[in-house]
């Protein structure tokens, strides 16, 4: 009998489709745990999720797949089978660098720190929390080092690569030194021009209200609830997977403001994910391309489109019949517009944002190279807030280096992500406007959908076929070019 043509390259999307369903499960177990499951739960899910992650890494580092992947570079393949097997390939080297002993500890510890952190965090309780994230980043450093040495590159950059293929500290330190240049000043200039706009009484909404006006604003940006729903947690995310995803956000009673656009912001990961090309669902070339480009989408959604203000025009009727809202156009506008150096990086304004993402940068590689140790954390939290924006988080944890959950479960190197995807979403927008014609008309014009089109053709059906370089250029005919940002904030806040 004839052997069927490229029976490697098969052989491998058959493995690697059966680790798709494991992280499938393992997806919706890290949803239950945060939006669903019970707090004596905790101890046992994590111990089970630890095996499945387990099993998931010996999956990826079965001995027969690098002969097989050998094998199959040899074969005949289509341009988009060889960027499958150029994404196959990395998921089994990145596996093989990590021991699944290293990957079980790290999952567990990381289950318990985050469990923890739910309550510690509450309580402004950073001594009880101390000991959990000491355990967690021990073991992310530990990671960092295996990584480095079988990379050839530094420790901060391991954790990097694990986010943002490719990226390196010494270009970040390249993009973000010059958005120092320009960023402290055009605060500045924004503060003074908006230093009498008024300030504006927010009603209260209660959290059912507002889910249903969430499920409004989510329909108008298409979301497909057969494959997806919404749900509240400690910390708004977007999991789950591309048929199944889940959306989570949290309901401020006091001001509705901040969880609307948070909606806004996951429907964005979501958006991305259900657009993923289906062709390649459960291997490795359909992938969302990296958390940068996820974070360009949720922030094209939350920035671009959401706080505009023909998107704001629309959601009136909404907001009125929902909440009883009487907050004019013009005054939600401002709102949404209004930039006030503030404790909280998710409820940031789009100008301060970058400033958050510095500090953490910043964090980030003073822990890796162990400059910097947990206990001397909130020392140097202070400090930067001060420096960067003024203000002082001395003795309150919860709103300093306690608001986030990406350390507690061990996501260190994840924060840049934030402002490179931000300077992705600007570019986006400069080139649907160059193409299309204003977002601002379109979006008034009732063609919401042919921007999410445009996103669709560029951006989500592309899954990892390209490289993140190759998409960018693809989209808007140039790499990365923070220039687009600095004229999206100038165009927006300063008219």
């Amino acid at each position: 009998m004839n052997q069927p043509a490229n029976k490697n390259y098969q052989q491998l999307c058959e493995h690697f489709q059966n680790i798709s369903h494991f992280e499938h499960l393992s997806a919706l177990g890290d949803w239950d745990q945060a939006a669903m499951m019970p707090t004596g739960g905790g101890e046992a899910r994590g111990a089970a999720m630890a095996t499945l992650a387990k099993h998931i890494h010996s999956l990826k580092t079965a001995p027969m797949l690098e002969d097989t992947i050998a094998a199959a570079e040899q074969e005949s393949l289509s341009g988009e089978q060889q960027a499958n097997l150029r994404e196959i390939r990395y998921q089994f080297q990145q596996a093989n660098i990590v021991p699944g002993s290293l990957v079980e500890a790290k999952t567990k510890a990381a289950y318990h720190c985050e469990q923890a952190w739910r309550e510690q965090r509450s309580q402004n309780d950073w001594q009880g929390f101390k000991p959990n994230l000491e355990n967690v980043l021990a073991l992310t450093k530990e990671e960092a080092n295996i990584r480095a040495a079988a990379l050839n590159i530094s420790p901060y950059d391991a954790l990097l690569d694990k986010f943002e293929p490719g990226m390196t500290s010494a270009r970040l330190e390249q993009i973000f030194g010059g958005l120092k240049l320009w960023l402290p000043s055009l605060i500045e200039q924004v503060q003074d021009q908006q230093q009498h706009q008024p300030s504006y009484a927010i009603a209260q909404a209660a959290s059912d209200a507002q889910a249903l006006l969430s499920r409004d604003v989510m329909t108008l940006l298409e979301f497909d609830f057969n494959h997806g729903r919404l749900d509240t947690s400690s910390h708004p995310f977007c999991g789950g997977v591309p048929s199944d995803v889940r959306l989570t956000t949290r309901y401020d009673v006091a001001d509705f403001t901040s969880g609307l656009m948070g909606v806004v912001h996951e429907t964005g990961h979501a958006k991305y994910e259900q657009g993923l090309p289906h062709k390649w669902r459960g291997q490795p070339a359909g992938n969302a391309r990296s958390m940068a480009i996820h974070e360009s989408q949720s922030l094209f959604c939350e920035m671009q489109l959401g706080r505009g203000s023909a998107f704001l025009k629309q959601l009136q009727p909404q907001l009125k019949q929902r909440l009883d809202c009487n907050l004019s156009h013009e005054q939600l506008l401002n709102i949404y517009s209004k930039v006030s150096p503030g404790h909280i990086r998710v409820d940031a304004d789009e100008v301060t944002y970058p400033c958050h993402i510095l500090l953490r940068f910043e964090a980030e590689k003073a822990i890796v190279s162990n400059q910097l140790a947990v206990a001397d954390l909130p020392d140097f939290w202070s400090q930067q807030m001060q420096s960067l924006l003024g203000i002082n988080t001395d003795g309150d944890y919860k709103n300093g280096c306690m608001q986030d959950i990406h350390w507690a479960v061990g996501e260190m190197g994840y924060f840049p992500s934030y402002t490179l995807g931000a300077m992705y979403a600007a570019q986006f927008k400069a080139a649907i406007e160059r193409q299309l014609g204003s977002i601002e008309d379109l979006v008034a014009n009732g063609k919401l959908s042919t921007i999410m089109g445009w996103l669709n053709h560029n951006i989500w059906s592309k899954g990892s076929l390209l490289t993140t370089d190759e998409l960018v250029q693809h989209a808007t005919g140039d790499t990365l070019n923070p220039a687009h940002f600095k004229q999206h904030l100038i165009e927006r806040y300063l008219p």
